[in-house]
């Protein structure tokens, strides 16, 4: 099995088409959009996770080239800096993903990099500065 977060980048002229659709059902992946802006008549960006069997992902990401889509990995990563950060919040209320929490137990601001889409909202709301983009 093949588990990878990619950025898929797609003229205006494929905003229109089922290509998630065909992912799934002709090549079995499993897929999840972490972050999409997909406007009419401008170009489109998705950061996906596409999970398959090895062979049925390599026949995915082919597809996905023939049709004219660029695929780049997801190069970019949210880091925290633990000396830093002041567990004040602020960076819980912005997170889509709910990749930032706040224990109940403990009242500390929780990170689970494995959620978190490199959207840095984060970033930008920490007061502090504790959390970190890192390419």
């Amino acid at each position: 099995m093949v588990k990878k977060r990619i950025v898929l980048t797609f003229p205006h002229k494929l905003v229109d088409k089922p290509i998630v659709y065909k992912l799934v059902k002709d090549f079995d992946l499993i897929f999840n959009i972490l972050q999409a802006k997909i406007m009419p008549n401008e170009e489109g960006m998705m950061v996906v996770e596409l999970e398959g069997k090895k062979e049925n992902y390599a026949k995915g990401v082919d597809y996905l080239k023939e049709i004219g889509v660029k695929i780049e990995p997801l190069s970019k990563e949210v880091l925290r800096d633990e000396e830093r950060c002041t567990h004040c919040g602020a960076c819980v209320t912005v997170c889509p993903t709910e990749a930032l929490y706040v224990d109940k137990k403990t009242m500390k601001v929780i990170f689970d990099s494995e959620k978190c889409i490199a959207c840095e909202l984060c970033v930008k709301a920490c007061p502090p500065r504790a959390m970190i983009v890192k390419f």
